[in-house]
């Protein structure tokens, strides 16, 4: 039995995006996080929030505690909205997914080397190209019984997701081929 079949006959199976964050490393604070507050949040529809150095870096001229990032939470629609936006970009730029973005538990990342490459975006020189991760969290229904406040619970492991059924469900909805990568080193 596939995934997709079980999925019909099970909903409490099926998987969904809990959460899309992006992330912005600027590396300096002052103009240019400025510019990059404003990219992120034209293209995600939401405010970003800085992201502070954890120690001190003289070579580069970081301070602990200076804002050199920026990052996002995107949940429901505007997550899906933007992450097939960012497939549509990563797959300008002629990368592929690859199996080994995925961890066990069906969680993925990739990086866009350029924000120009995302729909409905222009290069301007005033504020440059930024590159940026985009980090995917998926899950079952039924999840929130692991973070809720009150009668907190385990998730049993039958009931978790797999990197294979993360897959299937990132090619079935998106439309993006995940490369398997002991193919590519034969």
């Amino acid at each position: 039995m596939s995934f997709e079949e079980l999925w019909e006959k099970q909903p409490m199976l099926r998987p969904r995006i809990e959460k899309v964050v992006v992330n912005f490393g600027v590396g300096e604070s002052g103009d240019r996080l400025v510019k990059g507050e404003k990219v992120i949040q034209e293209l995600t529809g939401q405010k970003p929030i800085k992201t502070r150095a954890k120690q001190t870096n003289p070579t580069f001229g970081i301070r602990k505690k200076l804002p050199i990032g920026l990052k996002v939470t995107l949940r429901g629609k505007r997550a899906e909205e933007f992450l097939r936006n960012a497939f549509e970009a990563f797959k300008k730029e002629g990368k592929k997914l690859y199996d080994y973005s995925f961890d066990e538990y069906g969680n993925f990342s990739f990086g866009i080397h350029e924000h120009i490459d995302f729909p409905g975006q222009k290069y301007d020189p005033m504020i440059g190209v930024f590159g940026m991760d985009v980090c995917v969290t998926l899950e079952r229904p039924g999840f929130r019984v692991k973070r809720r406040k009150r009668c907190k619970a385990k998730i049993p492991r039958r009931h978790r997701l797999t990197k294979e059924e993360a897959i299937e469900f990132i090619e079935k909805t998106f439309g993006i081929k995940v490369e398997r990568w002991e193919e590519e080193v034969e």
